[in-house]
């Protein structure tokens, strides 16, 4: 059949056939159209015997009404019946007489007559291509009556709705005329555009009800069932089952929107079930989109305006929203949506409803921004007006113009904070990005920059950068109004989460100076300005800047003046590895519950860190545990990372591997290495390949750190712990030289930042392993490292230095002195230890020289495992419970409790009894002067100059001056009673042999 468009004519698009077997001459079968193909094939025989026929076929655009009514005519032809068809076209809507002239030129010529035809029989165009358009309405009915007078015939008119009105009225008069004539009239009309009174094509009635056949055909969409079998056979390979269910869900029924999605697979070559999964919603999103600019080219201007205002309101409009949005005219509300249903773009259900959001889109593509705006926003207030929930605000004023109402803003984050808690962050974004459009107090901007920077973070970490850049800057570039505004304890809240969430991610660069001035502008006192300032602290520590050559804002020697900033003071005093009590002292102040509140999550989790290195580690998994809790309350991802990877370093440190692992593998689901910043992203790199090689995996710790490093990984802290790793791989592959000079550059690294706490990485005693045997180098790095050990107080970084030193020294562990020989410096030192450090009731010189009595350890590939030492006590109660712990060590090992295995080779020295003053046995005829316990600086000294060490090797060993070791001594000999250094071992032995329960 041929179909004309308004540039050329084309090829009607086939129908939707089921192929017919048997070879039989008959068309194939409409798949999904039995009962409508078979009324028509009755009708058809009922032609063939005389009796007439009307029948009217409605629906939508793409329904199927053209190939039904192609299906006609060729059943029609096939069985004798003469066909003449025409299809009305709107660019000859205004042509006279247009549809009814194609129509006579279509019709087929007469048998042929053994006589001369009569001289009135002559029809305007009959059996002509070119037939001269009738110039009166009963011109068609008499061409028509005249073929029909011949034989059977089929007239079929597709889209009459676009027939001109003299065309449309021959028609009716033809339809008016059947009666008696084998004449069967097949019309279709879209519903999109219903007929009227003056339109409608009916049969006359005078000659009785069935005198002609009329039906009226509504085609409904197909049965899922025949749209399966359509698209399983359109393909010669079996279609996947996940792919015929979605295309059934997007074909919606519609044949037109079955043969758009077929044809563009079939002309890029697409098959089901291969390349993009989008390319199947894709498809039927274009089709949907080309059926409906058709279909609006159609509608008139009022149902125009009632479908736009469905599109706007989406899935909640109402009858009352279309009323306000669409403003007055002729038809009802009711009579429009009924129109409109007709037209097959509104979805079944009681609310009007367009099918797709493709089919929304198209319908408002035609309108201005302006003006699509304006009706965005005129349907979101009535929606605030209507009391609609969230949900439906938030949609409408996604594409509004600025409202400057505060409800908006508060819908519109009330559903952002919905739909972050559901898991649909991309959604939760926009909606923020329109909220920031509006009006806003600066508080409430920080705090909606904050929200948009979580909201991207999974999938933009630049982007999250940014808008908490843009946080940082509100309001203004740093105005007198910056003040004015920081002032106020709202936006220095807002102005403390953005700054803690930077800083947590790593970036301690960028937004340093922001920081800075932030706090200076705080109210003073407050507890904003507290954790800005110590916020500003760790960027100053964390990335130090050599070149800058001022002071810092926060100085190292400014005394905490909130609890903020003593817990940044902790973390750094515990860096440098000096004043262990301090350091403990200031990071429960951080942490205690009636602070806390008034501490970032950042800095708390610093605080923690600092009872990490000073060996408090159940004290410090305690506060990591609720800093993570509250930071996945707050969707803090980057707090709760950060919080993860100290919980990994404490539980490495406690020797959990486990723990440790399970730790950074959730801290990597939370955070995913490309989340971080830059400079962090070295970080949980170089503790997976630690946990590797604790496991004794070096190709899985090598993987780890052959991971890719963004740009600018190089400088931060985290960069330390890499070179670390790094070193540590290399030494445990055999790699000496590289393995010593990463672990020289991490030595450098930390340095810089005056991080020279052993407890923080041990990079001296490794670096020592990297040597050989008996280098002077290995030896220097060694003694730096005792002293630093000693010098900080920890019984973990004590053992670590000591293990680290017999292992590097290339012996098998610390041999026991015997009688009247010198002891070994290990042994001094352990003993050292064990009398200053605090003291959790089981440590022995056994566990601090890393072995067990009778039996030797293994060497492992890790940091020592050690018992968790208790809180500190005053310094008498100390000496006491050393002594104690070596009376218990001198029996049985066993007594000080199990210990966890060691990695270095277990020896048993003897059990040194701790310094006690002198009972009696001093010089002839001498008592002792001072009677009473010796300090803990004095049994310090008195230890190393017993065995052997002059005055400048004990004062470098402790690091103090040699004067302060000779006043040492010289107490010490007044309070044993002794003349002198000579006299001092066998003081310390007679003191040991008196002890109670010796």
């Amino acid at each position: 059949m041929e179909r004309t468009t308004a540039a050329h004519p084309v090829r009607a698009t086939p129908p939707v056939h089921r192929a017919r077997p048997g070879g039989t001459g008959e068309p194939a079968a409409l798949v999904g159209r039995d009962t409508e193909a078979g009324l028509l094939h009755g009708l058809l025989g009922q032609l063939r015997t005389g009796r007439p026929a009307l029948v009217e076929v409605h629906g939508p655009p793409g329904i199927g009404r053209s190939a039904l009514l192609d299906h006609a005519a060729a059943l029609a032809e096939g069985s004798g019946v003469r066909v003449a068809a025409v299809r009305a076209t709107p660019e000859e809507a205004g042509l006279p007489h247009g549809v009814a002239g194609r129509l006579l030129a279509r019709l087929p010529a007469a048998p042929a007559r053994t006589g001369p035809p009569p001289h009135d029989t002559a029809r305007p165009g009959a059996g002509r291509a070119d037939g001269v358009r009738p110039r009166r309405t009963a011109d068609l009915c008499a061409g028509v009556l005249e073929a029909a007078a011949d034989g059977p015939l089929l007239l079929v008119v597709d889209d009459v709705q676009w027939a001109d009105p003299q065309s449309l009225r021959g028609l009716r008069s033809l339809a008016r005329r059947m009666t008696g004539a084998p004449l069967m009239l097949l019309t279709s009309r879209n519903s999109a555009v219903p007929a009227t009174a003056d339109e409608r094509i009916d049969a006359c009635t005078l000659g009785g009800e069935d005198a002609v056949a009329h039906h009226a055909l509504t085609l409904d969409p197909l049965p899922d069932g025949a749209v399966r079998e359509f698209l399983a056979g359109t393909w010669r390979a079996p279609a996947d089952e996940a792919f015929l269910a979605d295309a059934v869900r997007h074909a919606e029924g519609s044949p037109a929107l079955m043969r758009s999605i077929v044809g563009r697979f079939v002309r890029h070559g697409w098959t089901p079930g291969t390349g993009p999964a989008g390319r199947l919603e894709e498809s039927a999103a274009e089709a949907v989109r080309e059926r409906t600019v058709r279909t609006l080219a159609l509608l008139p201007d009022e149902l125009l305006g009632v479908l736009r205002a469905i599109a706007v309101a989406g899935p909640d409009c109402t009858p009352g929203l279309i009323d306000a949005l669409a403003g007055p005219r002729t038809l009802g509300t009711s009579r429009a949506l009924a129109l409109l249903r007709g037209t097959g773009l509104l979805a079944p259900g009681p609310r009007p409803a367009l099918r797709t959001a493709a089919a929304a889109r198209a319908v408002l593509a035609e309108l201005g921004s302006e003006h699509r705006e304006e009706l965005h926003a005129r349907a979101a207030d009535w929606a605030h007006r209507a009391a609609l929930p969230d949900r439906a605000l938030a949609r409408m004023l996604l594409d509004a113009r600025r409202i400057g109402a505060t409800w908006a803003v508060q819908a519109l984050r009330r559903e952002a904070e919905e739909c972050r808690a559901t898991g649909r962050p991309g959604r939760a974004a926009r909606l923020l990005e329109r909220a920031l459009r509006e009006p806003v107090p600066p508080a409430l901007r920080i705090r909606l920059l904050t929200d948009l920077s979580a909201a991207v973070l999974p999938t933009g970490p630049e982007a999250a950068s940014r808008h908490l850049y843009r946080a940082l800057h509100t309001p203004g570039d740093g105005s007198a109004g910056v003040a004015d505004t920081a002032a106020d304890a709202e936006t220095g809240r807002a102005l403390l989460r953005a700054a803690e969430l930077l800083v947590a991610r790593g970036d301690v660069d960028t937004p340093r100076t922001r920081i800075a001035r932030a706090a200076d502008a705080a109210r003073p006192g407050s507890a904003e300005r507290s954790g800005l300032r110590a916020l500003h602290w760790i960027t100053e520590y964390s990335r130090p800047d050599p070149a800058d050559g001022v002071e810092p804002l926060l100085p190292d020697s400014c005394p905490p003046q909130r609890s903020a900033e003593a817990a940044v003071a902790a973390w750094r005093t515990a860096q440098r590895g000096r004043n262990i009590d301090r350091a403990r002292r200031l990071a429960r102040t951080a942490l205690a519950p009636q602070v806390r509140e008034h501490v970032p999550l950042t800095v708390r989790a610093a605080a923690a860190h600092a009872l990490v290195l000073t060996g408090d580690t159940a004290e410090a998994r305690r506060a990591l545990d609720e800093v993570l809790v509250r930071a996945e309350r707050s969707d803090a991802r980057a707090v709760a990372g950060l919080a993860l990877l100290v919980t990994c370093l404490a539980e490495l440190r406690a020797g959990r591997d486990t723990a440790a692992a399970e730790a950074l593998d959730r801290c990597e689901g939370i955070m995913p290495g490309r989340c971080w910043h830059p400079l962090m992203a070295p970080g949980p790199l170089a503790l997976r390949a630690l946990l590797h090689l604790r496991r004794g995996d070096r190709t899985a710790a090598e993987r780890a750190l052959a991971a890719e490093l963004p740009p600018g990984a190089e400088g931060g802290l985290p960069w330390a712990y890499l070179l670390y790793a790094r070193g540590r791989v290399a030494l445990a592959g055999g790699a000496r030289e590289q393995a010593f000079a990463d672990l020289l550059e991490c030595g450098r690294q930390l340095l810089a930042r005056q991080a020279a706490n052993p407890a923080v990485l041990p990079w001296r005693s490794a670096a020592a392993r990297a040597r050989e045997p008996g280098d002077p180098v290995a030896a220097a790095l060694l003694a730096e490292e005792r002293r630093r050990a000693l010098l900080w107080g920890s019984p973990a970084a004590m053992a670590a230095a000591l293990g680290e030193g017999a292992a590097a020294a290339g012996a098998g562990g610390t041999p026991a002195p015997g009688r009247g020989r010198p002891v070994s410096w290990q042994f001094r030192q352990a003993l050292v230890a064990l009398g200053t450090a605090p003291s959790s009731g089981h440590l022995t010189v056994d566990s601090l020289l890393g072995s067990d009595r009778g039996a030797a350890a293994a060497p492992r590939p890790a940091t020592p495992e050690l018992p968790l030492p208790s809180r500190s006590a005053s310094a008498s109660g100390s000496a006491s419970r050393s002594a104690s712990a070596a009376r218990s060590a001198s029996g049985s090992a066993s007594a000080s409790g199990p210990l966890p295995p060691s990695r270095f080779p277990a020896v048993s020295p003897p059990p040194p009894a701790p310094v006690r003053p002198a009972a009696g046995g001093g010089a002839p005829g001498r008592t002792a002067v001072g009677a009473g316990p010796l300090t803990r600086a004095e049994q310090r000294v008195a230890v190393l100059a017993a065995g052997g060490l002059g005055n400048r090797a004990v004062a470098e060993e402790l690091a103090v001056t040699p004067r302060t070791v000779e006043l040492h001594l010289t107490k010490v000999y007044r309070k044993l009673g002794i003349r002198g250094r000579p006299q001092l071992a066998a003081a310390l032995r007679r003191t040991a042999g008196g002890a109670p329960g010796a």
